[in-house]
């Protein structure tokens, strides 16, 4: 049992009083006192209503079961369903049009379209990384993924390694030509009066030339700049490269992830004071500046900071300093769930979304007061995103929970600046008013299709069964909802002001098809879109020379709207089912594979989001959101009859025997086979045949609980 403390009738699990008291609020200038006043106030005004909003989301749910049920058999009628949607007012009517207002955004988030990465909080050397992922070199982006082919195995693969140099002077040509000559030809970078000199030619964009540092006339690194994004050519004749090299140039240096999101919610495992405590210190020094990791690598011990500025000579003369690091996001959790960590004046958990609001914000607040050092926002802002909310209702309880923070923290209005997560169908149906109901703090929509996806099959669960997963992509309604979210959010005025984003690439290792395919985010019109590393990041950030978002964006703005709420509200069932036996056991092995490699891992280890290996041993990034897909969708398929429980249990032992094995490396891992009697095992087994009565299908109830049941010794 946890030991607590009483602060202003808060039941406070003494392990986060001490953090908060000792570490976090020291610093920020505010009373304790005036704090705990102001975070009970918080908690007793606003649970209840927080209580109200999720009652509404499963009357709403019951509505729609309902009405499905009552038409099971007949052919789908789209528009009589429309129409229901808007009786129990699940689908609003869209008012006017209006522009945001939101002030005081960085130019990370405004201004400059790139990658933006997402990671758990919970990890110090992730965070850093994700952190300084700002600048990565792209010769070691190209050199060491699958990008150009494989490196020979051994030392260094001299012709993998020319072919590089090769690879990166062809952007070169293509982002920063030269008049009359190619860098691939190139012997001297000189700077001659403000003016940057190839061979003695100019740029034929000479304003992309942005600075250097060294000796103007035998410059250490040039910095170039290109649809906003900065290049830094390093010049160094000692280097093993710069040496080989007729220019001496050692490395090409991207500006790369300039924003990342340090994730409290689907991709850590904090159930208790003990792990929100890990959280909030994490971000707490990155706040602070002072976030440090010591790990091992290649037999050494090395420790990891936060990257400083770069300074540079800009063309005038005049001292240039940029950024070291990504502007930093957090991402609170939901309106959900509850956290043991607080209990209320009745011994009730807390909302855990309250908790992270005035936390996170608090802890934000030593870098609103800084004045110099590593800043993360110059603009005195705080970026939060907010998942998983339901419709404008809930938005609009989100921008008052942070302006009541505000007002404890004596922190101007505003000063919170609201990320919204597009993926919930409540929420895509009614983005327009959504934006509204905070369109003084919105910065960021995005797209995320796992996500959209549990929660589709959950709201449709009794309209039928859903098609298989990859069928599901093939869908018209997730083009419309992808396209309807850039033109929902460019009407609004969200371009040049705020992020639109899209979604992850799942698959790490494979940085070739990424650079193929993930071309596609910043040609929709989206200025910055999730990646898995930082090394996906400066890849990424090639996209992004190639396109330049915001001519794309007026010409999307100029066309109106490529899609509309009917075609979002198509429900992706099967049109064609007459699969075989070995097809529907392969869907169903499938996603029992995913959810058990997840799982058992998050249940045993408290790892929150893994790489994990498919059926066919492809590492693929496994967080809430691919597990709340998997298991809805076997639960959608067991409720009309496709696949029996017998089978299920089956193909969960069998990929549970799978698991095992692909996991028999990991010193820490605990077998599930051939006894299939423990709590991991039991979670999955938990989420997929109660995932129809899940809250909105999902995952966190079932895996706090199960957790939670480790954590007290209960293997």
């Amino acid at each position: 049992m946890a030991t607590r403390v009483t602060r202003a009738g808060l039941q406070v699990d003494q392990i986060l009083a001490e953090f908060l008291e000792t570490r976090a609020l020291p610093g920020t200038g505010l009373d304790p006192s005036q704090f705990w006043a102001g975070f009970s106030d918080l908690v007793h005004d606003l649970g209840p209503r927080n209580r109200a909003l999720l009652v509404k989301r499963d009357q709403i749910q019951t509505q729609i079961d309902d009405w499905h049920r009552a038409r099971r058999g007949q052919a789908h009628d789209p528009d009589a369903y429309a129409d229901f949607l808007r009786a129990i007012g699940y689908l609003l009517p869209e008012g006017p049009d209006f522009q945001i207002d939101t002030e005081n955004v960085d130019p990370e988030i405004a201004s400059v379209p790139g990658p933006q990465l997402v990671v758990p909080i919970t990890n110090a050397r992730y965070v850093l990384n994700a952190a300084n992922a700002r600048w990565g070199s792209l010769y070691d982006a190209l050199y060491g993924t699958d990008a150009m082919g494989k490196a020979a195995p051994g030392g260094y693969d001299r012709g993998h390694g020319a072919r590089v140099v090769a690879r990166a002077r062809v952007f070169l040509d293509e982002a920063f030509p030269i008049a009359g000559a190619s860098h691939a030809d190139v012997r001297r970078y000189h700077v001659a009066n403000g003016a940057l000199l190839i061979d003695d030619l100019p740029l034929t964009q000479p304003q992309k030339f942005a600075g250097y540092r060294g000796n103007p006339k035998a410059p250490d690194s040039v910095l170039l700049v290109n649809n906003g994004l900065h290049v830094e050519l390093v010049f160094d004749r000692a280097h093993m490269i710069g040496s080989r090299d007729q220019a001496c140039l050692a490395d090409i240096v991207l500006e790369s992830a300039m924003s990342a999101i340090m994730d409290c919610e689907d991709s850590v495992a904090c159930v208790d004071a003990e792990d929100k405590v890990v959280a909030y210190g994490n971000w707490l020094g990155v706040m602070q500046g002072d976030l440090t990791a010591d790990f091992d690598k290649g037999g050494r011990r090395m420790t990891r900071a936060l990257n400083p500025d770069r300074a540079f000579v800009a063309p005038d003369g005049t001292p240039l300093t940029l950024k070291g690091r990504a502007l930093l996001w957090v991402r609170n959790v939901g309106h959900l769930m509850t956290n043991p960590a607080i209990l209320d004046r009745d011994g009730a958990e807390v909302f855990e979304g309250l908790m992270d609001a005035m936390i996170t914000v608090l802890i934000a607040c030593h870098d609103l007061n800084k004045t110099e050092g590593l800043r993360n926002s110059h603009r005195g802002s705080v970026y939060i995103v907010k998942p998983k909310m339901h419709g404008p209702d809930e938005v609009a309880f989100a921008d008052e929970v942070f302006a009541r923070v505000e007002d404890v923290l004596s922190l101007p209005r505003h000063t919170v600046k609201l990320g919204v997560m597009d993926e919930e169908r409540r929420t895509s149906v009614n983005l327009k008013e959504c934006i509204r109901a905070a369109k003084s703090r919105i910065a960021f929509i995005n797209t995320g299709f796992l996500d959209r996806t549990g929660d589709e099959i959950h709201t449709s669960m009794e309209a039928g069964p859903f098609s298989r997963k990859d069928f599901i992509k093939r869908k018209s309604w997730i083009g419309a909802y992808e396209n309807q979210n850039v033109d929902i959010g460019l009407e609004c005025g969200l371009s040049d002001r705020a992020q639109i984003g899209k979604g992850m690439w799942a698959a790490p290792d494979l940085m070739a098809a990424m650079l193929e395919q993930k071309i596609d985010h910043p040609k929709a019109g989206a200025n910055c879109a999730w990646v898995p590393s930082p090394t996906a990041a400066i890849l990424h950030a090639l996209h992004y020379h190639k396109i330049d978002v915001f001519a794309v964006q007026r010409k999307l703005a100029a066309g109106g709207r490529r899609a509309f709420v009917e075609t979002v509200l198509e429900i992706p069932l099967a049109s064609y089912r007459r699969w075989t036996e070995a097809q529907v056991l392969r869907e169903v092995e499938n996603n029992a594979q995913g959810i058990l490699g997840y799982v058992v891992r998050w249940i045993d280890q408290g790892v929150g989001c893994s790489k994990v290996p498919d059926m066919a041993d492809v590492g693929l990034m496994e967080d809430r959101a691919t597990c709340r897909i998997s298991s809805q969708h076997i639960a959608n398929w067991l409720h009309h009859g496709i696949v029996t429980e017998a089978q299920v249990e089956a193909s969960l032992r069998k990929m549970a025997a799978l698991v095992d094995r692909q996991n028999a490396g990991d010193p820490l891992y605990r077998p599930m086979a051939p006894d299939f009697d423990g709590i991991a095992f039991a979670a999955a087994r938990d989420l997929v045949f109660k995932g129809r009565v899940q809250p909105a299908g999902y995952t966190e109830p079932i895996l706090h609980a199960r957790r939670l049941q480790v954590k007290a010794g209960n293997h």
